[in-house]
């Protein structure tokens, strides 16, 4: 037998050897992790500033003078009133201005809305 030849036998022959074992072969097993629910309306402020403070990032965190929360803690609690089910986006974002601020794209009511949708529609992370 030419040294060819012999090259060739010998790796067929490796080769049906290994296929069986890499066929059997099981890659590593990762564990899937579980997303927690939403947190209500009634959950503490940080447990909703991370589920939905997402959705809320264009609001200001300052205060403002006269009113209770800030702008952002409020879109907030809004988001978790829309995605909890209790409110429909509208009506969970009644407290917001409708006046239009220049420099800003539609006004604080329509944001929220559309930041409420968002959530809902996303199942809120």
């Amino acid at each position: 037998m030419k040294i060819n030849t012999r090259i060739a036998v010998l790796l067929g022959v490796l080769t049906l050897l290994v296929t069986p074992t890499a066929a059997l072969a099981i890659g590593p097993e990762y564990e899937v992790e579980h997303v927690a629910p939403a947190p209500g309306a009634g959950a503490s402020l940080a447990a909703k500033t991370k589920a939905y403070g997402v959705y809320c990032k264009g609001f200001p965190k300052k205060h403002v003078k006269g009113q209770k929360m800030t702008p952002f803690s409020r879109c907030v609690t809004s988001m978790a009133k829309a995605v909890g089910g209790k409110k429909t986006a509208k009506s969970a974002c009644t407290g917001f201005s409708k006046k239009h601020v220049k420099g800003k794209t539609g006004t604080e009511f329509s944001r929220c809305v559309v930041a409420a949708g968002e959530a809902k529609r996303e199942g809120a992370l």
